[in-house]
């Protein structure tokens, strides 16, 4: 394959097809059904169903059907089929809904209206993964524009993975045999340490969330009167995190949350904090004055992808500061995030969550918690020498540094039930998602530069994989 040829080919895609596309991909706000309930009714997620199949139509390969796949009350799947040679098979995977707005936009910036400055595309979805068919089907058009064979790669792009892809197993056991017995996967829904090489991801955190609600009162009673007789709900949902986390440390307690870390993922976590240094802390927006939770970066690359770590992401009950009176609020509810280890059993950890907050609630006070999202994490297979090659080829060809590697903090579902469907496959997952991308948050961008390069190496690994059989 000529890599100034497979570069070319990347680079005029991107700018004449694949940002303009993002660009209007940003403005449409199609949030995943958990931020969007009547998502059916409001026919957003179609509209980028419909924009994202006509794009692959107008940039069609060879003898390539694409289809919406649609089941009753579920969110449709772009589903991509591209033959190739020979009888193996390549999975690519993304996803096209995103995450609903959040505050705190720069000036000049916001979730729906795309912005390029310099290098990055700014808005929501584009780089948490609208990027993903785009660059999937710009590799597969590089090698075939140079006659590079390749086997069938079959895309799926859903559309609920920010609400924990629970349509998607039902799709999967709908196609059946269709998707076939890949023995690779490629997932560009992942994130890079840096922007100057190719990031390999080797695990993924697991998610058990919901709503804790604490009730005092049927209604609000002014504090003065109240206050020293009645019990605070905060301060009682105080108490019942206190279960689960020190919040000296933000260590979580229970052994139920925690799993043991392979000796081959503390090495990449040291290796990683020696390519990355401060920067694994530097990159997040402190304010003056805060510091990272430990001061040894290895433990914080290992804090981020193999412990589990509670966040507090939302909250009723409380009214805003400025039209706060003198009321004891009758109930409090906060939507716990609690990002599990790789190999944790999320729905097990749910149950002993729900267990661990509802037992014996302080002042008899009503106390629930309803589990919204349990996610199992994923720790992928060791990499077969063919791909390690690949990968290192394919990274210094296109950012002139070599591969790393490092596990992520996110949760991508789909992955740890293609870790189960597929157990002897080999997997490359990984993405745009870098320093200050701020993937859900305000400011997310997609760095456009990344973007072309890891095109070219998803094209680089495609074509070692076909050549390694057939060689």
């Amino acid at each position: 394959m000529d890599n100034a040829a497979l570069q070319n080919f990347v680079n005029q895609r991107w700018e004449q097809s694949v940002v303009p596309a993002l660009t209007d991909y940003i403005r449409i706000p199609n949030k995943s059904p958990a931020f969007d309930p009547d998502w059916q009714a409001h026919g957003l997620i179609d509209q980028v169903v419909e924009r994202f199949h006509q794009w692959a139509l107008r940039h069609s390969l060879r003898d390539m059907t694409v289809e919406v796949v649609r089941l009753e009350g579920r969110t449709p799947l772009l589903l991509i089929d591209v033959p190739g040679a020979g009888n193996d098979c390549v999975l690519m995977y993304g996803h096209l809904d995103k995450q609903p707005e959040m505050s705190g936009w720069s000036e000049g910036l916001d979730p729906w209206q795309p912005v390029i400055k310099g290098d990055r595309l700014y808005g929501r979805g584009a780089a948490d993964d609208g990027y993903a068919m785009f660059a999937g089907l710009s590799a597969l058009g590089a090698l075939q524009a140079q006659g590079v064979a390749h086997a069938r790669c079959v895309m799926l792009i859903e559309a609920c993975e920010e609400s924990g892809s629970f349509d998607l197993p039902h799709i999967i056991a709908h196609l059946g045999e269709r998707i076939g017995n890949p023995s690779l996967v490629i997932a560009l829904d992942s994130g890079c340490g840096n922007y100057d090489q190719l990031w390999c991801t080797t695990s993924l955190r697991g998610l058990a969330g919901g709503a804790l609600r604490v009730a005092v009162l049927t209604e609000g009673v002014h504090s003065g009167d109240a206050g020293g007789v009645v019990p605070c709900s905060f301060r009682i949902a105080r108490m019942l995190l206190s279960r689960i986390e020190d919040e000296r440390s933000g260590v979580i307690l229970s052994a139920a949350f925690h799993s043991p870390i392979p000796d081959a993922r503390m090495k990449q976590a040291s290796a990683a904090a020696a390519i990355l240094g401060s920067s694994i802390h530097s990159k997040f927006p402190f304010t003056s004055g805060a510091v990272p939770m430990s001061t040894d970066l290895t433990e914080l690359v290992l804090n981020r992808t193999w412990r589990p770590a509670l966040s507090i992401i939302g909250a009723d009950g409380l009214p805003p500061a400025a039209n706060a009176g003198n009321v004891l609020r009758p109930m409090t509810e906060l939507k716990l995030s609690l990002r599990l280890p790789p190999t944790c059993d999320a729905s097990a950890a749910a149950t002993e969550l729900k267990a661990m907050l509802e037992k014996d609630p302080p002042h008899g006070a009503q106390v629930s918690f309803e589990p919204n999202w349990a996610s199992n994490g994923w720790d992928a297979p060791a990499l077969a020498p063919w791909l390690e090659r690949s990968l290192e080829a394919a990274s210094r060809a296109s950012f002139g540094k070599p591969a790393a590697y490092m596990g992520e903090g996110g949760t991508i579902p789909f992955m740890g039930m293609l870790g189960e469907r597929f157990p002897q496959a080999q997997f490359l997952i990984t993405g745009v998602l870098g320093p200050n991308s701020n993937a859900h948050g305000p400011n997310e961008f997609l760095h456009i530069p990344t973007g072309k390069r890891l095109t070219c190496c998803v094209a680089q690994v495609i074509a070692d994989h076909y050549r390694r059989g057939n060689s």
